[in-house]
C-alpha cells in the first residue's frame, strides 16, 4: 500500500512538471554575421544559415526564421514563452537588403478569425434537404 502511495505522488508530481517545446529554427548570431548586405544573395544567404521557415509569398521579398517556444503544464492551456524572428530581405536585384530580429515583446497579437459564409443549411435539416431534392432532376442530364 505505501509502494502504491509513493508511486502515485511520484506519477502526479511527474504529470505536473513543466515541459518546454521548441518549434521552428533560428540562425544563430554567429551565422547572421556571416551575411554581408548589398553583397550575399539568395542562395548565399541558405548556404550560410539555412533554408528558411518562409519566405515572401507574392513578391518573394524575404526570407523569414522563426522559433516558437511553448510551456506545457498538465492539464492547463499551452502558453508561448518566447518567440524570436530573423527576417531577411532582398532587394530587386536578389541582394540582401536588411537582416533584422524581432522577439515576441516587439509583436503584436494577432487573432485570427474563422469567417463561414452563411448559407442557412444549419436551419434546414438533412432529411429536409433530401427529401426537397427528389423531384428536383432533369431528365435531359
Amino acid at each position: 500500500m505505501k509502494t502504491a502511495a509513493v508511486g502515485a505522488c511520484l506519477l502526479l508530481a511527474v504529470a505536473c512538471t513543466a515541459q518546454i517545446r521548441n518549434h521552428g529554427y533560428v540562425p544563430l548570431p554567429e551565422d547572421l554575421e556571416k551575411i554581408t548586405v548589398g553583397v550575399d544573395t539568395r542562395d548565399s544567404v541558405i548556404d550560410a544559415v539555412g533554408s528558411p521557415s518562409a519566405s515572401g509569398v507574392l513578391d518573394e521579398s524575404g526570407y523569414y526564421y522563426v522559433r516558437t517556444q511553448v510551456r506545457h503544464f498538465g492539464a492547463s492551456k499551452p502558453k508561448v514563452v518566447s518567440r524570436r524572428m530573423v527576417a531577411i530581405t532582398f532587394d530587386g536585384r536578389g541582394l540582401v537588403r536588411n537582416v533584422e530580429e524581432y522577439a515576441l515583446e516587439d509583436g503584436k497579437v494577432v487573432p485570427l478569425t474563422r469567417r463561414v459564409t452563411d448559407n442557412d443549411i444549419q436551419t434546414i435539416s438533412i432529411l429536409h434537404q433530401l427529401l426537397k431534392g427528389i423531384g428536383n432532376f432533369s431528365p435531359d442530364l
